[in-house]
């Protein structure tokens, strides 16, 4: 696999790691296996109280003991191998230094192994909640589902069950990146996959429906997502420590600011989760009240430890004595697997049933009510905070602030035009996903248009012009010759790597800016993720990402893998907006309704939707080539101060030689004078008689310096 190399840092370990798979395995026996034990067991134990009797109470066919005790063991520790595979690639991508050339050292070597051990577990953990998942959902003994035919025809079906196989492919990829991966790049690749794994059982379940379920299920993934980076982390940070690994300091405190974060999201989430599930009263008179309780004192007594790690085990650590943090890590790290395995009974236990109104066609559908025709006053009277992108909006908004606040507090100028720019792209953010916008656009072609221009065009292009990059070598200090590499090496390793070379192409970036429109919209493929609030999710991700990445090398304003020609910048640009302008007019001109199965489901007798989409064309095609014109004076501009710069820079020089280049060309128009031999020299190299200048005069020369 390729590896992306960071800036080296010359940490004085051995570059070639050889660690045996006796000593990996051992430690994998030794200080993960329990974490899988106990998150079974006390899953086992909690989904037991209720039982076969769970089936009997919703009138449901019971899928026989081995489904009902065996599916939360195995699940309990899918999820635990799972954070056991992400912690341990963390570990080895940001809490071990990597050696001078960027393969990874014996710590982080060892991390890789123990990963492939944990992927290995997830891998087979996942495979067998296909056939479980499948008897509990249909009620039938798990002998049955067995049959590969069987179950070919019953997974397309059934949400759990397809999740479980999804999860399954990308445990068994992230297992093959493990096996081979031995550099920094790869470890950071394998990561984000791991990571990815855990969205489709994130995006399904309890939260999954219901009223409410857009805020559920984002809390949730927020919650999921959190959660396995902090178990994770902690297993790998306490196996270090035991292993005896180098740089057990840095590798603790590094966690320890990524815990810190890890817990106010759960905290946060949980509190959102929980709200929407159930009421306080809820909370003492059901079991699954009584289990979010229970998950809520564990979430107090692991923010204690948090605390206490912080105060007391750290700095004992910074003085060579890390059996307090080893002793009490390793109660904390089976308080974690305990309450991985609460998390799964509370999976599998319903939810309370709050008595209500019966929610209408669109709640059901969307889980929120749309009651009236959207208007202007929709856009900001009917908002809907977004968790994932109105979060990632304020987020981004605070870290930037913060970097330029470092940045002036040791006087150090930042322009303020950068800082409009970056903060009207959050705001832009923020209105496209959490206003009435976002709270329409699954329900109106031409609403979802503008929420779609929005994201990937004038938000990438707000947020490119705000310099992040820039910002971020400039605030952050350099690790410094022999330290371990830092934030900003990270920073610079990932702008230079081959994925970026690659996907910043001009015709990949071209490919995947213009081509996602046809493909999305005319393939069909539209209309299957309407029906999906997962999708919805993945659709807002795409546009953001896709229009950053066609928007980064046009622009310009960072450094980026491939620094292109501003003749080259503006030429992808205008092969952009005719392309961009036909999508547009093509919707315009179709005489069927996109997604529309989705659309009559709604039931919204005030919306003509063949009409809507000809507004949705027709915003496409409008206000696409604002965000245009906007790049394109940014790099008029741009290239008008290159221009400037590079006369400048010519006028100090002839100021320094006394203007050498201009006498040395008058010498050789009097020298050609003289001898009358022009074609002899004409033939000469450039370099002798002054490159491209040997075909102008000397206004012209003035003229081209000026």
């Amino acid at each position: 696999m390729a590896t992306t190399t960071p800036p080296p840092a010359d940490v004085p370990e051995p570059a070639a790691p050889s660690a045996r798979p006796a000593t990996t395995g051992a430690l994998f026996a030794s200080q993960v296996a329990p974490v899988l034990a106990v998150a079974a067991v006390v899953a086992l134990a909690l989904s037991t109280l209720s039982g076969a009797a769970t089936f009997a109470r919703l009138g449901l066919p019971d899928p026989g003991a081995l489904t009902v005790y065996a599916l939360p063991v195995v699940r309990a520790a899918s999820q635990a191998a799972a954070a056991v595979t992400i912690g341990f690639l963390l570990f080895a991508g940001f809490f071990t230094p990597p050696s001078s050339s960027g393969s990874l050292t014996a710590d982080g070597y060892r991390a890789v192994r123990i990963a492939t051990w944990g992927a290995g577990a997830w891998s087979v953990a996942a495979l067998l909640m296909i056939p479980l998942s499948t008897a509990d959902a249909y009620g039938r003994p798990v002998g049955e589902m067995l049959d590969l035919r069987v179950l070919a025809t019953a997974v397309p079906g059934i949400e759990a069950t397809t999740a479980w196989a999804l999860t399954a492919l990308v445990a068994l990829v992230v297992l093959g990146i493990t096996r081979a991966v031995l550099g920094w790049g790869g470890t950071v690749v394998g990561c984000g996959l791991a990571l990815v794994g855990l969205l489709p059982l994130a995006l399904t379940g309890h939260s999954a429906g219901g009223s409410d379920h857009d805020v559920a299920t984002n809390s949730l993934l927020l919650h999921v997502l959190a959660a396995a980076v902090w178990v994770g982390g902690l297993v790998a940070v306490v196996t270090h420590l035991v292993a005896g690994g180098r740089h057990p300091g840095l590798a603790a405190r590094r966690f320890s600011a990524v815990a810190l974060v890890c817990w106010i999201v759960l905290a946060i989430s949980g509190v959102l989760n929980t709200l929407v599930r159930v009421t306080p009263g809820d909370l003492v008179t059901s079991t699954y009240g009584v289990l979010i309780l229970v998950k809520i004192a564990a979430l107090l007594v692991l923010g204690a430890f948090g605390l206490w790690h912080r105060r007391r085990a750290l700095p004992a650590l910074d003085a060579g004595d890390s059996r307090a943090l080893v002793r009490f890590g390793g109660l904390e790290v089976l308080l974690m697997a305990a309450t991985v395995g609460v998390a799964v009974a509370l999976g599998r236990t319903p939810p309370p049933v709050v008595p209500q109104p019966e929610p209408t066609r669109i709640e059901a559908l969307l889980g929120y009510a749309i009651d009236e025709p959207f208007t202007a006053g929709a856009v900001l009277g009917a908002a809907r905070f977004d968790l994932v992108f109105g979060t990632l909006a304020l987020v981004l908004a605070g870290l930037y602030l913060a970097g330029v606040r470092r940045l002036r507090t040791r006087g150090d100028a930042w322009p303020p035009g950068r800082t409009t720019a970056w903060l009207l792209g959050c705001l832009a953010l923020l209105v496209a996903t959490s206003s009435g916008i976002g709270r329409y656009a699954p329900t109106m072609f031409s609403v979802h248009m503008a929420q779609h221009m929005t994201l990937n065009m004038l938000v990438p292009i707000l947020l490119v012009l705000g310099a992040p990059i820039t910002l971020v070598l400039r605030a952050l200090p350099p690790a410094g010759a022999g330290a371990p590499p830092g934030p900003r090496e990270w920073v610079l390793a990932a702008v230079h790597s081959p994925l970026a070379r690659f996907l910043t192409q001009p015709l990949v970036a071209l490919a995947l800016f213009v081509g996602s429109f046809y493909v999305l919209y005319f393939s069909g493929l539209f209309d299957v993720a309407l029906e999906s609030h997962w999708a919805h999710i993945a659709m807002n991700v795409h546009f953001l990402l896709v229009g950053l990445l066609f928007f980064w090398p046009i622009v310009g304003v960072d450094p980026s893998p491939r620094q292109l020609p501003y003749i080259g910048r503006l030429g992808l640009l205008f092969v952009a907006v005719p392309l961009h302008a036909f999508f547009g007019i093509a919707v315009m001109s179709s005489d069927t309704v996109i997604g529309s199965g989705f659309y009559q489901q709604l039931e919204m007798p005030w919306v003509d939707r063949l009409a809507d989409q000809t507004a949705g064309g027709g915003l496409a095609w409008a206000t696409g080539e604002v965000p245009m014109l906007l790049v394109l004076i940014a790099l008029l501009v741009q290239w008008s101060r290159a221009d400037e710069r590079a006369a400048r820079q010519g006028d100090r020089r002839a100021d320094r030689d006394g203007d050498r280049e201009l006498a040395e060309y008058n010498a050789m128009l009097r020298s050609l004078a003289a001898t009358g031999r022009p074609a002899a020299v004409a033939d000469e190299p450039p370099a002798q008689t002054g490159g491209a200048a040997a075909t102008e005069g000397p206004a012209d020369l003035e003229q081209r310096r000026g």
